[in-house]
């Protein structure tokens, strides 16, 4: 049965995280660093506009949600796939045991980052650890790691799977950011045995910080070492992007995170945090998941969002159409934002052929277009139903979507855009088009040729 300080917390976290799906920070509660480094990085960041996400572990073999089933708090919803068994705790153990069988010796980074720089995807943002404990990496902390001998894929030559993936896509001109969990529901001093809780276990310790100290130190100092072994033997990091909003001070689960960053930057002095849900000076960048926010944020922000159903790999998934990918890449930035674009890859080390579709798609559409997207800031009026702009200089481009390609495609399309315009041209082939000027925007005259195809993904316009 929880403590009284778990049903306290339980109740902060089910305001932030639903079904796993955290919500995000407000606007208000980002804090604007000082240092210039800082803000440079972040105007970096800005530019980017696509980042290649992937949620990648053990859980890949059973094509479930990615630890969130370990949790018991949680079972309701994360265990629904799980039909093979019915003793919650027989299941627990066949999850942590798929260390064991993870073997995934079709893993080619440097295919994987040479998909992505041809998708334009412009960094990557990569699982080391979720919260199931698994690392991704060679850590020296744990025993419960990708090149333990308990692990089969320890023999292979890419058996740490985050250095050999952070250089392949280095190698590409594609920079890192590092997804880590701030909880650990593998290592004995976060998820105890004995304690409070007994085997029912949620997403928090199993034990109360506060009647436990030395235990939490020694889950503190764990994580502090986890983290600077990332952020100082595996090259350049970007962004140190932390998941687990709930492992905060305000939930008297304080890991002093300001600590550990300040340190990484005495080596990397333009390292962005991302300390999901917790404002204040290290949540750099605000994360939206699985969502878009409904207005223009002007803050640095980025949607974590899958290609597919889930983060995590899933048999014969569904995947967002490319058009649909494409209308959602330009409603973020037309508000300010970037998309990490999530894509899992499978069991044995490849992207599933669906996604690698899409992916080359996006990235056919991207090379004609992504004048209007990367480097771009958000422009008034933002996003209106099928339209969106953005700016570069004194350039304004504007987006016409369409839903698909039956739509019809009228000679005349009427852009909302009530400043003075003095020119109009086609980005696709920088064509001049002829246009009205009204009070209220610009009535664009397509060329006959567009009206007898079918529908694009999207019109988009050079406004100068």
């Amino acid at each position: 049965m929880a403590n009284t300080h778990d049903e306290i917390d339980k109740t902060e976290q089910t305001e932030e995280i639903e079904n796993g799906v955290h919500h995000y920070s407000s606007e208000k509660n980002w804090i604007k660093p000082e240092e210039p480094a800082l803000l440079q990085q972040l105007e970096w960041f800005k530019d980017q506009k696509l980042g290649f996400m992937m949620h990648w572990g053990p859980y890949s073999q059973l094509g479930l949600v990615e630890s969130w089933a370990l949790s018991d708090d949680d079972a309701d919803w994360s265990r629904e796939d799980v039909d093979w068994e019915s003793d919650p705790e027989v299941f627990k153990r066949q999850y942590v045991d798929l260390n064991k069988s993870f073997n995934p010796i079709r893993f080619q980074p440097e295919e994987w980052a040479e998909l992505a720089k041809e998708a334009g995807f412009k960094y990557f943002l990569f699982t080391t650890k979720h919260h199931d404990g698994f690392c991704m990496w060679d850590t020296k902390t744990t025993n419960y790691k990708i090149t333990d001998p308990s692990c089969p894929f320890h023999t292979h030559q890419y058996a740490d799977i985050v250095k050999h993936a952070f250089n392949a896509f280095r190698d590409k001109g594609l920079p890192i950011a590092a997804y880590f969990s701030k909880a650990d529901w593998h290592t004995p001093t976060y998820w105890a045995p004995n304690m409070e809780r007994g085997t029912e276990m949620w997403r928090g310790p199993s034990y109360d910080p506060e009647k436990h100290p030395e235990l939490w130190e020694k889950f503190v100092q764990f994580t502090h070492e986890q983290m600077m072994e990332l952020l100082t033997d595996y090259g350049r990091i970007e962004v140190l992007w932390l998941d687990a909003g709930w492992v905060s001070a305000k939930s008297k689960q304080d890991i002093r995170l300001g600590e550990l960053v300040e340190r990484a930057r005495e080596k990397q002095p333009w390292l962005l945090a991302a300390d999901r849900l917790i404002g204040g000076p290290y949540e750099n960048i605000i994360t939206p998941e699985q969502a878009v926010p409904e207005k223009p944020m002007d803050v640095p922000w980025e949607s974590c969002i899958t290609m597919g159903s889930a983060f995590s790999f899933r048999y014969e998934d569904d995947y967002k159409s490319t058009r649909e990918l494409i209308h959602l890449l330009i409603e973020v930035i037309s508000k300010g934002g970037n998309l990490a674009l999530n894509v899992a890859a499978q069991p044995d080390g490849r992207l599933p052929r669906g996604a690698i579709k899409r992916m080359k798609e996006m990235g056919a559409w991207l090379k004609v277009h992504g004048e209007a997207v990367y480097g771009t800031r958000m422009c008034a009026p933002y996003f209106q139903g099928n339209i969106a702009f953005t700016k570069k200089d004194n350039t304004v481009y504007c987006f016409y979507m369409y839903e698909n390609e039956d739509t019809p495609v009228q000679q005349e399309v009427f852009i909302p855009y009530p400043e003075k315009v003095h020119r109009v041209e086609m980005v696709e082939g920088s064509r001049q088009v002829d246009f009205k000027q009204t009070d209220t925007g610009v009535a664009i005259i397509l060329p006959a040729a567009e009206k007898s195809k079918n529908a694009p993904i999207a019109h988009v316009f050079r406004f100068q």
